[in-house]
C-alpha cells in the first residue's frame, strides 16, 4: 500500500500536486481490534467518540481494507453510517455486495458467488459426484461453502460431510474434523477457509496420516505458504484452487529491499519486523516485545516473543532472509492491494478535475478536493474506471464489484523440494454467464498410485441390466444396483427402470439386450424323436389291427354285444390321438400350432366321450337285469341295434 501511495505521488498524470498521506491500523485478525481502529481513523485520536472528528489536517478519504471478510464487515458497518468509502482488497465475502448493509463498500476482489460457481465448474468437470466440504466458522467461510452447495446440489451432486472449522483454536473440534475426513469415503474436499484458520487442521492431518485425498482450495489459501510446505505435499500435493489474478507490480521489490528502521524511527511496525526478521533488539526501541497474532490464532501456547538480547546494527541484509517477505512471484492479494489504491486515487483524481458548471451534484456543481463530503467521493468511486499497468480494466459495477478473473492453480513439486503454483487453467466472467477452461489435463499432477484422476462416488454408475435402487435415509448419489428381472432391460447405466421386451424376444444373460427367442423343438432325428414317432406308429398299428379284426366279425354276436358303433368310434379316436404326437414333432410352423392342440383335444375328448357312452349302456343294462320287482327286464342298446321285451309271466317274445 505504501509503495502505491508513493507512486500516485510521484506520478503527475494523477493528482498533480496533490499529496496522498496514510495510516495503518493492525487489526490483529480480531474484530475487535477492527472496530478499534476504524473509530480511531474516523475520530482521528484514540479516543473512540463517534460521530466527532477531533482532529484538524487533511481531510479523511477512504479505508484501505480490511484483511478478512468478517473483519470488513465490522468496520463496513461502521463507515456505512457516514457513507464514508471502504475499498477492500481481500474481502471477497458475497454478503457484503448487498448494498442495504453496505452502502459504502467497494472491493477490488471478485465476489465469493463467482468463486463457489468456479469450484461448482470444476467439480463437474471431472465427474466427482461425491463431495466434504469444510468451512472457516466465519462470514467468509458460510457463505462461500453455502453458495457452491446450492450450484453442485442442483446438478446432482452430492455432499458427503460437512464440517466447520473452530475460529478459536479447539482440539477437541479440530479432531471431530479429522474423523470426518478418515470416515468418508469422499475423495474429494472442498476447503473454504483463511490460511490461519486452516493451519492447525492441516497440522493434525499431517499427524494423522491422512492421503489419498483430493483439495479443493479457495483463493484466501490456495497459495499461502503457511499451508504450502513440502513437508504437506504427501497429503497435499495436486490439490486445486483457485487464485485471484497475479500482478508483477514493477518497482515493489526494491521498495521491500529498501525498508529500514532508519527510515523512520516512529515506525514501530517496521522496527517490529526487524527485530522478528533477524531475531535482535533494536538499538532505544519502544517495542519490548514482538507478537505474532497468527500463531495465536492457530492454537499455540503464547503469540507473544521476548526480543533478543543482542543488538540490532542496522547492517542486517534483507537479502539474506529465507522466507516470502521478497518473493514477488505470486502477487495476488497485494496486487489488489495496489488496485484498490489506484481505484480511489483515481476517483479523487476525477474528483479535482472537474469542470466548474459541468458537475454531477446540484446545480451542477463540483466537489472542492480539499474540503470534501464522503458521499460526493462515493459518487466517483462507483463510476471509476482506469487501465492498470498490465492493461487490466479495472472497473466497480453497481454492487460495488470488479469482473472476476481466476488462474485454476495445481500444487506440484519441483526441482528444488519446493511446492509450486502451475497454472493450469482460467475461469472468467463474461456477458454470457462464465467461461473454464482447463489448458491440458495430462499437465495436471494427482496425487493417487495411478497419477489419474482420482474418483469420487458413493455407489459406483449401475451397468446396463441393472436399475437403481434407493436407499432411504441415505444420499441420492448412494444407491443399490438392482438385476433386471426376466425378458426385462437396460441398455444405459444408472437408468432407474428396467424396459420390457417386445414379443418373440427376450433379454440375453447380461439382461442389456432384447434377443430373438430361439426356436427350440423336438426334432425326428432325435432320440426321443424318433422313439415318441415309433411308439405312435406302433400304438396306431396296434389299434389299426384291432380295427381290421372288428370289421372282419362285425357281424358276430360278441362285436355287436360290444356295441359296433361306439367301438370303431373308440378306435378311429385312438389312432387321431397316437397319430397327433406327429404333429408335435419337427420344426412348428404356423398351421401344426393351430391344428395340433384341436387334433389332440378331438381325438382325445371323442375317445373318452365313446368310452363314457359304453359305461352308461352297461350301468343301465345291469339295472334292467337286476331289477326283478317290475316283474320284467329290458336291455336297452343303441337305436340301431334289436331291443329285447321279455315277460317272465307269460314266456313270450315280440320283437321289433
Amino acid at each position: 500500500m505504501i509503495h502505491a501511495i508513493q507512486e500516485v505521488n510521484n506520478r503527475l498524470d494523477i493528482l498533480p500536486n496533490i499529496t496522498l498521506g496514510y495510516h495503518i491500523y493492525d487489526t490483529c485478525f480480531t474484530t475487535s481490534k477492527t472496530v478499534e481502529g476504524t473509530l480511531a481513523y474516523l475520530t482521528g485520536q484514540n479516543e473512540t467518540l463517534p460521530n466527532f472528528r477531533c482532529s484538524a489536517g487533511a481531510p479523511l478519504v477512504a479505508v484501505i481494507g480490511a484483511g478478512g471478510s468478517t473483519l470488513t464487515i465490522a468496520s463496513s458497518r461502521i463507515v456505512g453510517l457516514y457513507y464514508f468509502p471502504e475499498v477492500g482488497y481481500a474481502s471477497s465475502c458475497s454478503v457484503l455486495s448487498d448494498k442495504y448493509q453496505f452502502p459504502s463498500f467497494l472491493r477490488t476482489i471478485p465476489n465469493d458467488n463467482h468463486q463457489s460457481l468456479a469450484m461448482a465448474e470444476l467439480v463437474r468437470h471431472f465427474g466427482w459426484v461425491w463431495i466434504g466440504t469444510i468451512a472457516a466458522d466465519d462470514d467468509y467461510g458460510k457463505y462461500g461453502i453455502k453458495y457452491f452447495k446450492q450450484n453442485v446440489e442442483k446438478s446432482g451432486i452430492c455432499i458427503a460431510f460437512s464440517e466447520t472449522i473452530p475460529k478459536i483454536f479447539s482440539r477437541e473440534k479440530i479432531l471431530a474434523v479429522v474423523e470426518a475426513i478418515k470416515e468418508s469415503t469422499a475423495n474429494i474436499i472442498v476447503v473454504y477457509s483463511s490460511d490461519i484458520d486452516l493451519s492447525p487442521l492441516m497440522e493434525e492431518i499431517a499427524h494423522s496420516n491422512i492421503t489419498g485425498k483430493t483439495w479443493i482450495a479457495s483463493e484466501a489459501w490456495v497459495t499461502s505458504a503457511l499451508i504450502a510446505k513440502p513437508e504437506y505435499f504427501s497429503f497435499l500435493g495436486g490439490t486445486i484452487g483457485f487464485g485471484v489474478r497475479r500482478g508483477d507490480i514493477p518497482g515493489l521489490k526494491d521498495f521491500l529491499l529498501g525498508v529500514h528502521p532508519d527510515n523512520d524511527a516512529s515506525d514501530d511496525l517496521t522496527i517490529e519486523f526487524w527485530q522478528t526478521a533477524f531475531n535482535c533488539t533494536w538499538p532505544n526501541s519502544r517495542v519490548p516485545y514482538n507478537t505474532d497474532f497468527r500463531i495465536n490464532v492457530t492454537g499455540r501456547e503464547s503469540g507473544v516473543h521476548p526480543v533478543s538480547d543482542q543488538l540490532c546494527t542496522g547492517k542486517e541484509k534483507l537479502e539474506d532472509i529465507k522466507n516470502t517477505y521478497l518473493d514477488v512471484s505470486e502477487l495476488r492479494i497485494t496486487y489488489n492491494v495496489y488496485k484498490a489504491v489506484f481505484t480511489v486515487a483515481h476517483a479523487l483524481n476525477n474528483l479535482d478535475t472537474c469542470v466548474k458548471g459541468n458537475g454531477p451534484f446540484p446545480k451542477n456543481s463540483c466537489a472542492i478536493i480539499y474540503d470534501f463530503e464522503p458521499w460526493q467521493l462515493m459518487y466517483y468511486l462507483k463510476n471509476v474506471k482506469f487501465t492498470t499497468f498490465d492493461n487490466e480494466l479495472v472497473k466497480i459495477d453497481d454492487n460495488g464489484d470488479v469482473y472476476a478473473s481466476y488462474d485454476i492453480i495445481n500444487w506440484q513439486l519441483n526441482e528444488t523440494g519446493e511446492i509450486s503454483f502451475v497454472k493450469i487453467g482460467i475461469y472468467n466472467d463474461t456477458k454470457d454467464g462464465h467461461e473454464m477452461k482447463i489448458y491440458n489435463n495430462d499437465s495436471i499432477f494427482w496425487n493417487t498410485p495411478t497419477l489419474k484422476p482420482p474418483r469420487s462416488v458413493c455407489t459406483e454408475k449401475c451397468q446396463p441390466g441393472t436399475r437403481k435402487g434407493i436407499r432411504h435415509g441415505v444420499p441420492a448419489c448412494c444407491f443399490v444396483c438392482i438385476p433386471c428381472a426376466d425378458e426385462e432391460i437396460s441398455n444405459e447405466t444408472d437408468t432407474r427402470e428396467c424396459f420390457p421386451c417386445p414379443d418373440d424376444y427376450w433379454s440375453n444373460t447380461l439382461k442389456n439386450e432384447c434377443v430373438l427367442k430361439k426356436v427350440e423343438f423336438l426334432a425326428y432325428d432325435e432320440a426321443l424323436g424318433t422313439t415318441l414317432v415309433a411308439l405312435s406308429l406302433f400304438g396306431a398299428c396296434i389299434v389299426l389291427s384291432v380295427t381290421i379284426v372288428y370289421r372282419m366279425h362285425r357281424d358276430t354276436a360278441l362285436v355287436k354285444a360290444n356295441d359296433r358303433g361306439l367301438s370303431f368310434l373308440t378306435q378311429l379316436s385312438l389312432v387321431i390321438t397316437l397319430l397327433t404326437s406327429f404333429l408335435f414333432v419337427g420344426k412348428p410352423e404356423e398351421w401344426s400350432c393351430q391344428i395340433r392342440q384341436v387334433t389332440l383335444a378331438l381325438g382325445f375328448s371323442l375317445c373318452l366321450s365313446c368310452i363314457l357312452g359304453k359305461t352308461i349302456a352297461l350301468l343301465l343294462t345291469y339295472r334292467v337285469l337286476t331289477d326283478n320287482s317290475s316283474g320284467f327286464s329290458c336291455i336297452i342298446g343303441l337305436p340301431l341295434f334289436p331291443v329285447e321285451v321279455m315277460d317272465s309271466g307269460s314266456r313270450g317274445t315280440m320283437q321289433r
